[in-house]
């Protein structure tokens, strides 16, 4: 490993604020983003399969996850959704920690970790500043109920699992506004960009 640690900026918000554009909008400025979700995805069809199956069996098909089969094993269940982490948590860590040695040895200055349930996991004390997407309300609901199969209960189910987005964004470094279209978001994420740049990393 060569280099000084790369400055660890991690994006979090609530469902349907827009986290994922942000995101996106951080990689076309060239910064090398870690996506949780994607890590998670790639685990259900991979390393994490027998695993999952042997802790929760019956959970897979044809070799996957099959989250239509493992969901109802661990809804309303908190010891089987921690039996669940328990097994998936230390998968997606590992990984990140590859991710972060790999952007050390190239030089990187800045990345990102896109961890969606960010301050609910304490996973912000790894971070050296949080950006928090964010939107009113009526945006957020607007916004979540254009995804497949969303319904009022399981719209107020995802919520309630969430730290609310005020408190977020009082906890935030930085909050992106992405409630007044793609081109203002991306001069927020480039203006933070430019204030990170001359920042010291917290962690050392």
């Amino acid at each position: 490993m060569s280099g000084r640690r790369p400055f660890v900026l991690c994006l979090t918000g609530s469902l349907g604020m827009g986290k994922s554009t942000a995101a996106k909008f951080f990689a076309e400025e060239g910064v090398p983003v870690h996506d949780s979700d994607a890590v998670v995805h790639a685990l259900y069809e991979g390393e994490a399969v027998p695993l999952v199956e042997a802790a929760f069996p019956g959970s897979t098909t044809a070799g996957k996850i099959d989250r239509t089969k493992l969901a109802p094993m661990v809804v309303n269940n908190p010891s089987a959704l921690a039996r669940l982490e328990a097994i998936v948590h230390p998968l997606v860590a590992a990984a990140r920690q590859r991710f972060l040695a790999a952007a050390q040895a190239r030089g990187d200055r800045i990345v990102v970790l896109d961890i969606p349930l960010l301050f609910e996991t304490g996973g912000e004390c790894g971070c050296d500043a949080v950006v928090v997407v964010s939107a009113p309300a009526e945006v957020q609901r607007r916004r979540a109920f254009e995804r497949p199969g969303m319904t009022d209960e399981k719209f107020f189910a995802l919520v309630a699992k969430q730290v609310p987005d005020e408190e977020k964004r009082r906890r935030a470094d930085f909050v992106v506004d992405s409630a007044q279209g793609f081109d203002h978001a991306r001069g927020q994420i480039r203006d933070i960009l430019q204030v990170v740049a001359k920042m010291p990393p917290r962690q050392q």
